[in-house]
């Protein structure tokens, strides 16, 4: 799998700069505690999945608090980043972008985020479902990038989101440029 940044790396500060206020400050308290404990709990585990995936609260909410806590610290405890990835998938409605957002907050300076945005900004069409073997390549793409460029995985993190999103709004406005009367 090739990705491949799709803008100037200059660029990644100024873009992860205008991504503003994700609303994460729970996740990351929720995350924090769960490093620390060595497994979410239940409430914090819906909290993460909720902010990725909103759709997902029925099939996450399916999960007892006790297939949680012990899938999580399996996950949390696996220094093998295949077996981390496999041991969340087990959880039910939990795909890699889920498991991957429950890693990054239990690890923020360890683990991107798995998104459609930030595929596109890497060149990389997004799909339903993500083999481990995606997330992998993924995962050492990311790490190369920001380790390249001198950043965060969280910077990177917002400077794919945003440039998605602004390369999006310029298409539309073009469209709808094209589209309207004249």
């Amino acid at each position: 799998m090739q990705f491949q940044l799709q803008f100037p790396p200059e660029q990644i500060a100024a873009l992860a700069a205008r991504f503003g206020d994700s609303g994460d400050e729970a996740c990351r308290r929720a995350g924090a505690a769960a490093r620390a404990r060595g497994r979410y709990t239940r409430g914090e585990f819906l909290l993460v999945c909720a902010w990725k995936s909103a759709r997902s609260r029925p099939l996450v909410a399916a999960n007892s608090p006790a297939a949680i806590g012990r899938v999580t610290r399996m996950a949390l405890a696996a220094t093998d980043e295949g077996v981390r990835m496999e041991a969340l998938l087990a959880l039910e409605g939990v795909g890699v972008p889920t498991a991957s957002v429950l890693l990054h907050f239990a690890h923020p300076g360890d683990y991107p985020i798995l998104d459609v945005r930030a595929l596109e900004s890497l060149g990389v069409k997004g799909r339903s479902v993500y083999p481990v073997s995606f997330w992998l390549a993924y995962l050492a793409a990311c790490r190369d990038l920001a380790a390249r460029h001198g950043v965060t995985l969280r910077t990177l993190d917002k400077a794919l989101w945003q440039h998605s999103k602004e390369r999006a709004a310029m298409t539309s406005g073009v469209i709808a440029a094209r589209t309207r009367p004249r």
